[in-house]
């Protein structure tokens, strides 16, 4: 019997999710569905990603919409292009027998004239991304007062990516609605204030611990010095041969250089950031989705809401400052009920920020050695012969060719027989390793710094910060921007934010103090000029963005700001 049944699905719906492979509901289903079907109980849902939550609220929705009434019954809001549209493919697998119901993607980067075209036609169920479904609703084109369901899928990443006002403007134009479903991973203030202001004694639903990464995750580090972290990236993955994963970076122009160094070296690699174009995106998540690439390079803006099935590892080139953006990354593997594994590169400073995160997601984090050049060839070749001893040849018409092969090989061992395809296949790996370093950070790095570090009365002096890519003279600038919480920044979306900019390294940064109308940020001198260049005058949110250089270490005095009422949202 299909555990599904039980929950009060119909026989339809039941029928698409066996069909699907699946018959026993995940704990966010199982708890959620029944509840939902009465279709009047206000919902939130906390949930890690990768737990089933589209079902969860998916298959309620199709059974309580009405096919007879082609006009938005139900509404789906998401953050991201992606999401949105894995979504409506989800929706579309679970109404397979279900006729007569369709769903419809609006979503910024498409065209918004398709898309009207659609929605006039009628629709039953839309998935919108906030800013093109504000578009909608000012061009009239989407009208709410019939929608009786709202859900807000993955509404913590709405609100940090800035939709707070946007999601506001939705819920008081859905007005005849019988019920908000509500599912977040994590739980921060502000999705609690959705619940409170909009949400009428909802029936909450915890799956797990609030605020932790999946247990199915196996959470690994690696400390190695900042040069070294690109080779130390490139030789894990070269440790894990077979894996299919997405590499992580802090800015578009890492994850671009990143992919083209790999890519020039062999490797079936990709990157993902906001500088491609909507067709450029969905190329390269379709090659992905088809495995027809092993590695995605991407930044979290662009692969919030990625949700591609049997991702092994995820690998962060730089460990993230906020604990919600690490349970996002990481929560791109182990779904569905599967394993997986999240690598972060560290260096040696960081890894205060390991402890910290172990309490925040209540999870052990495993320190290992970098793979030396020996343990990489020989997993390499180990995997090699696996796939090899585990081929299949029951298919193949290799009968005719057997006695040419045999009498080929007749005068050469089998242990010949297999230095012979070591040298075929590993060459490269074992000229690139056979002299390779150790990237393993040590402990005795303060021992070979320069003599300068050595105060009079000779003890050492404890630098603050190690920062190889960039020559100090004189140190750190410390520069004021007008910018702070308030425009929807937290600490790690406001490092993105100016790095990507100004199109600096992380190194070049030193400490930032995040205020809620504006930010002091020391940078190495010799670049300040170029990031206050890069910043000073944009546009942001609306807002005149105005940094210089502080005055007297304290940041000149913020003048009155204004704001011009520019709409800003995701590229419509």
């Amino acid at each position: 019997m299909n555990e599904f049944e039980g929950l009060g699905l119909n026989e339809n719906l039941v029928k698409a999710v066996h069909d699907l492979g699946f018959t026993t509901p995940t704990p966010i289903q199982e708890k959620a569905i029944p509840i939902l079907l009465s279709g009047t109980t206000d919902f939130l849902g906390l949930a890690q990603t990768g737990t089933g939550k589209t079902a969860a609220y998916g298959l309620p929705l199709l059974q309580l919409t009405d096919p007879a009434h082609k006009y938005p019954q139900a509404l789906i809001v998401c953050p991201t292009r992606e999401l949105c549209l894995q979504i409506c493919n989800d929706i579309q697998e679970y109404k397979k027998y279900s006729k007569n119901i369709s769903a419809e993607p609006v979503y910024g980067g498409a065209s918004i004239v398709m898309q009207i075209r659609a929605l006039k036609k009628g629709v039953h169920i839309v998935v919108a991304t906030p800013g093109r479904l504000i578009d909608m609703i000012e061009r009239k084109a989407i009208d709410l007062e019939k929608v009786k369901y709202v859900v807000l899928d993955e509404a913590d990443e709405m609100l940090n990516m800035g939709f707070r006002d946007d999601i506001d403007f939705v819920l008081k134009n859905t007005v005849n609605r019988e019920s908000i479903w509500l599912f977040s991973a994590t739980m921060p203030s502000e999705v609690r204030a959705i619940s409170k202001n909009f949400m009428r004694n909802p029936q909450e639903v915890t799956v797990g611990k609030k605020n932790t990464a999946n247990v199915n995750i196996d959470h690994q580090y690696f400390i190695t010095p900042a040069h070294s972290r690109f080779e130390t990236l490139k030789r894990l993955v070269d440790f894990n041969p077979g894996m299919y994963g997405i590499i992580f970076t802090r800015t578009k122009i890492d994850a671009q250089n990143i992919a083209e160094k790999l890519s020039k070296e062999g490797y079936d690699v990709e990157s993902l950031h906001g500088d491609l174009t909507q067709q450029q995106r969905d190329r390269v998540m379709h090659r992905f989705r088809n495995k027809e690439i092993q590695i995605l390079i991407a930044t979290d803006v662009a692969a919030r809401g990625i949700d591609v099935e049997g991702i092994t590892h995820v690998i962060n080139f730089e460990l993230p400052d906020d604990m919600e953006v690490y349970t996002h990354r990481s929560g791109r593997t182990a779904r569905a009920g599967k394993s997986g594994i999240c690598i972060s590169i560290c260096h040696s400073r960081e890894s205060f920020k390991i402890r910290q995160l172990e309490k925040m997601v209540n999870a052990q984090f495993h320190k290992l050695d970098i793979p030396s050049g020996k343990d990489v060839c020989r997993r390499q070749f180990f995997y090699f012969m696996d796939k090899l001893i585990n081929t299949d040849i029951s298919s193949g018409s290799y009968a005719a060719y057997m006695p040419d092969l045999q009498q080929k090989f007749a005068d050469i061992s089998k242990e010949e027989v297999l230095k012979r395809v070591a040298a075929l296949e590993f060459d490269h790996f074992l000229k690139y390793y056979e002299h390779a370093e150790d990237l393993n950070a040590r402990q005795d790095f303060k021992e070979r710094r320069p003599d300068n570090n050595i105060r009079r009365d000779g003890n050492e002096r404890h630098e603050r910060r190690e920062r190889p890519t960039y020559e100090r003279d004189g140190g750190f600038a410390k520069l004021f921007i007008n910018l702070g919480t308030k425009d929807g920044f937290y600490k790690a979306s406001f490092l993105q934010y100016i790095l990507d900019e100004s199109n600096l390294k992380k190194e070049a940064l030193g400490r930032i103090d995040l205020r809620e109308m504006n930010a002091w940020v020391e940078v190495d001198k010799s670049v300040a000029s170029k990031m206050i260049k890069s910043l000073d005058g944009r546009i942001h949110n609306g807002r005149l963005i105005r940094m210089n250089e502080a005055d007297g270490g304290g940041g000149r005095k913020p003048q009155r700001e204004t704001r011009r009422r520019i709409p800003v949202r995701e590229k419509r």
